[in-house]
């Protein structure tokens, strides 16, 4: 079968996916809320094209979707609902013959607090955030989707993300990074690589369900700069106790959130994590000059 592929929310992640099926897929082609980011997209191997939510789907749109075999979705909803199935909904459900499988780039806020736990995909969903609390709607709404038209449908839940250009070098480099310290407090983390090479993996077999993509270790964040620092060859920055921060509302209300996240259901598909932990990642970065820049 040739493969096509419709990222809708062609941004960090979705680059990064483009640039995964470069020689796999036969067209990639995503979408940008400006056309000023048209050529990052171009670079990436993604044919671009402009989508700001809601409304209707331009004409060129509805042509390359009839053609399209995976769609991958990485918008977050809002308070007005999910932006591609508003906008959407009609087409998928009748005017994408090709269409086989769908991804749906989700969050892992969507478990909400569970007082540092081990959770997995069967783990109770209670999302803190409004934006948690949308996302887990927005998962339902793309499971119904599926079962509507009868393709399998993989939701992708995505810990905190980083990699070239967005990571510790960085914000050491920048004077931005800080060592914010709460007793207790871990995150799990997942490098673009493997977000790109797990959805592509679960898009090569069709799979259907929830998947966490994560790391293996989830781990206090203070831990990370210390590590990046080390490998910079200069002082980490002074703890901050969390009391003592002065963090945005939403920076606040990551904190508020403490758990540990399983990805043993990826894995069991025979996934092999790229990054299994910030160690790993931070030392190939570093080992590579691969840091600076989304590009690098």
């Amino acid at each position: 079968m040739t493969k096509t592929f419709f990222i809708f929310g062609a941004g960090y992640s979705g680059r990064a996916i483009a640039r995964e099926l470069a020689g796999e897929a036969a067209f990639v082609a995503g979408t940008t809320r400006s056309a000023d980011n048209a050529e990052r997209l171009k670079a990436a191997g993604l044919a671009p094209h402009v989508f700001q939510g809601g409304g209707a789907l331009s004409p060129d749109m509805e042509a390359v979707l009839a053609g399209t075999t995976h769609l991958v979705v990485s918008i977050a909803p809002d308070a007005s609902g999910e932006p591609v199935l508003t906008a959407a909904h009609r087409t998928i459900a009748t005017a994408m013959p090709a269409l086989r499988w769908i991804g749906y780039l989700s969050t892992v806020g969507v478990y909400g607090d569970h007082g540092g736990a081990w959770v997995d995909e069967t783990a109770t969903c209670t999302p803190v955030s409004e934006r948690s609390k949308q996302r887990l709607v927005a998962e339902a709404e793309w499971t119904q989707m599926g079962e509507k038209i009868g393709l399998p449908v993989a939701i992708i839940r995505l810990s905190g993300i980083y990699g070239p250009g967005r990571n510790a070098f960085r914000n050491l480099e920048l004077g931005k990074a800080r060592r914010i310290v709460k007793p207790g407090q871990v995150f799990n983390r997942i490098h673009v690589d493997d977000i790109a090479g797990a959805t592509a993996h679960l898009a090569r077999r069709f799979e259907t369900g929830i998947f966490n993509v994560t790391d293996d270790a989830p781990c206090p964040p203070q831990d990370v700069v210390a590590h990046a620092a080390g490998l910079m060859g200069q002082a980490a920055p002074p703890e901050i106790a969390f009391e003592d921060a002065d963090l945005s509302p939403m920076g606040r209300s990551f904190y508020g959130e403490c758990k540990r996240v399983s990805n043993a259901r990826l894995k069991a598909t025979g996934y092999r994590m790229r990054h299994p932990d910030y160690r790993a990642a931070l030392d190939a970065m570093w080992a590579e000059g691969r840091w600076r820049t989304e590009e690098s």
